[in-house]
């Protein structure tokens, strides 16, 4: 169990999968069932939450997520992941439900209103990460066995429980590796970057996940 899983049917999968190979680890797509053996981890990506909920059903996955979570699988969502990974969904239904809080969609407007920010996450990374929000949602309650990673004024924007990590951001698409580091080490892994050199990746760029659409 030395892999990380992208979740592969919608959102920002190449740009995961780029990151996680620039820590020295290797990552695949996932979009059957049989591509859940030897995973260590699984990102559910950034995207649209409605349609990668419907898609888990139509592709026989949200079964197999529960269970391989029950074995000791970590998960991380970004974004949409985020919400697909709440106990709790402002005015819906939950999808997965494997992490005690509670998020509202859309929270900051339309596509107009994404940005990008930059802030320390003391226990990722000691300088500032930067953040990218896409017609992000907020998270505005967190359970008992949540911890709060980053609060930004009256919402929070990153979490963890045991195995899972939830940011309503998108790290994929910076050149920073901070986060992903974070997650490879929760996932028990070892990247072979240290965290200076994590902090910035300055041979990425914004079209470096380009590569692998000719895979």
């Amino acid at each position: 169990m030395d892999m990380i899983g992208v979740l592969d049917l919608q959102g920002d999968v190449v740009e995961h999968i780029d990151h996680v190979e620039r820590l020295g680890i290797q990552a695949v797509r996932v979009k059957e069932p049989s591509d859940f053996m030897y995973l260590a981890g699984l990102i559910i990506p950034g995207g649209e939450s409605t349609c990668l909920s419907r898609l888990l059903n139509i592709f026989g996955i949200r079964e197999i997520i529960l269970k391989e979570f029950q074995r000791g699988l970590k998960i991380w969502g970004t974004c949409a992941g985020t919400i697909l990974l709440a106990g709790t969904v402002t005015g819906n239904s939950p999808s997965l439900g494997l992490i005690d809080i509670e998020v509202q969609k859309n929270a900051f407007g339309s596509q107009l209103d994404s940005f990008v920010s930059e802030a320390v996450v003391s226990c990722v990374a000691p300088n500032p990460i930067p953040l990218v929000f896409i017609r992000a949602p907020k998270i505005t309650r967190v359970g008992a066995d949540v911890r709060v990673l980053l609060h930004q004024g009256d919402y929070i924007a990153a979490a963890e429980s045991s195995d899972v990590l939830v940011t309503v951001f998108h790290p994929e698409l910076t050149p920073s590796l901070a986060f992903h580091r974070y997650f490879a080490m929760k996932c028990g892994l070892k990247p072979t970057m240290d965290e200076e050199l994590s902090m910035v990746d300055h041979t990425w760029n914004s079209r470096s996940w380009t590569r692998y659409t000719r895979l």
